[in-house]
């Protein structure tokens, strides 16, 4: 990395401290030398490496040739992202990207305390990462200078847009000097961020990297037929049936996702909901279960769950069929992310095919069509599961083994080892 002309030393310090030793296609498109300096629109899912990607495509506006930032009282670059969770992991990659820089940072997001926001803005920020609605209110209110910004970057765009925030995002666009660079990062390109794209940048370069050219290489999509009524069963044996350390099911509904986390939950499903009604604490909660592992399951609606992101989630499944071609990108880029593989099951009544084949059409994707797995096959990979558990392969403590001797010498080896499949398939 280090030898790399285009990327600001500091940088390339932090990524090769990082472990990086390839740049993703992304990351590399970006940098192009006849990039520099230019607009540009890119094609990129979550999961690509697109933090990382506007944060070097931005640097030499930023550091303008020097090796660190000296003071600015003014930022130098608003990042808009959809939501709270997406900012805050944004700032976070950022955070050491930039830390040998001497860059500093500060976040602007729905639900925390304005006056907090404050004194990061008041000490100087070279770089600010916020939600659209809360960087609007911190310029209105003029604790946020815009008017020296070099670059302004749109995160996921098409999901802000999709979430209602067009005129909080024309207010920051608005805000900032005319010279700026504006850099445009998209799961999807629909006419709204087509239009943005066209009023609020200056001849923009369109970036769709090989690897992005083939929707959601990495994910395995499913087109499950399931009898009316049936889909509750459905949904606990394709998690059932799954590998994956977390999964989440989308629902369109608050109403679907609370009948559905009290079905699951009833079975002795680890699960979290997330859906509009929650307050921040409660989302952050949900998330934190999911990723240290005392949740295994999500139910969600498609608005709650913008920007989310696991590192373990392996599976998605629409328990509601996605609206459009869009909807069901967004959904399923949950899973398949960073070269990791994942599985995206769509839940078709018969009655439904035809509109699913349309889907699919339009939204280039091959999917295989089946149906959801059997009680017996879940049976038969519970038992091999069970079998190859390398736990009958460890050795056993002192204790374990005194303990094993007296169930044997009490209930007999082939007893003791029916109760313990009971209790296995018992969950």
């Amino acid at each position: 990395m280090t030898d790399t002309p285009s990327i600001p030393s500091a940088l390339a310090e932090a990524l090769a401290q990082r472990g990086y030793e390839t740049l993703t296609p992304v990351q590399s498109s970006v940098i192009e030398a006849e990039l520099d300096g230019k607009d540009l629109l890119v094609s990129a899912q979550t999961g690509s490496g697109k933090t990382v990607a506007f944060g070097l495509a931005m640097a030499g506006d930023l550091l303008a040739g020097a090796d660190r930032f000296e003071k600015s009282d003014t930022p130098l670059a608003v990042i808009v992202a959809p939501t709270r969770e997406l900012a805050q992991q944004v700032a976070r990659e950022l955070e050491w990207l930039y830390a040998k820089s001497g860059a500093r940072m500060a976040t602007c997001v729905g639900g925390m305390d304005m006056r907090e926001e404050r004194r990061p803005l008041a000490r100087g920020a070279h770089i600010v990462v916020g939600t659209p609605g809360r960087l609007s209110d911190h310029i209105r209110r003029g604790s946020l200078d815009a008017s020296n910004v070099r670059v302004v970057v749109l995160d996921e765009a098409d999901e802000i847009l999709d979430m209602g925030s067009r005129e909080d995002l024309e207010h920051i666009l608005e805000g900032t000097p005319e010279t700026r660079r504006t850099l445009m990062f998209s799961a999807t390109v629909p006419k709204g961020i087509a239009a943005l794209a066209a009023r609020y940048q200056k001849d923009a370069m369109r970036i769709t990297t090989a690897a992005e050219q083939q929707q959601h290489v990495d994910i395995e999509y499913r087109a499950l037929l399931v009898a009316p009524g049936d889909e509750e069963n459905a949904i606990v044996n394709i998690v059932r049936h799954s590998d994956s350390e977390t999964a989440i099911v989308f629902c369109t509904t608050r109403a679907a996702v609370n009948k559905l986390i009290s079905r699951m939950g009833n079975r002795g499903f680890p699960v979290v909901a997330l859906s509009g009604e929650l307050s921040q604490k409660e989302r952050g909660n949900a998330l934190q279960a999911l990723r240290d592992g005392r949740a295994r399951v999500c139910i969600a609606t498609d608005v709650a769950a913008r920007g989310l992101d696991l590192q373990n989630l392996g599976l998605v499944i629409h328990a509601d069929l996605p609206r459009d071609p869009a909807t069901l990108l967004h959904r399923s880029g949950r899973t398949g992310r960073a070269g990791r593989k994942g599985v995206s099951a769509l839940l078709v009544a018969p009655r439904a095919r035809r509109r699913v084949e349309r889907l699919l059409r339009d939204a280039k994707i091959e999917a295989s069509w089946g149906k959801p797995p059997s009680a017996d096959e879940i049976n038969a990979l519970d038992d091999a599961r069970l079998m190859a558990d390398p736990i009958f392969t460890e050795d056993a403590s002192a204790n374990e083994a005194e303990l094993a001797r007296t169930l044997i010498d009490t209930y007999g080896a082939e007893q003791v080892a029916a109760a313990f499949v009971r209790r296995h398939r018992a969950g």
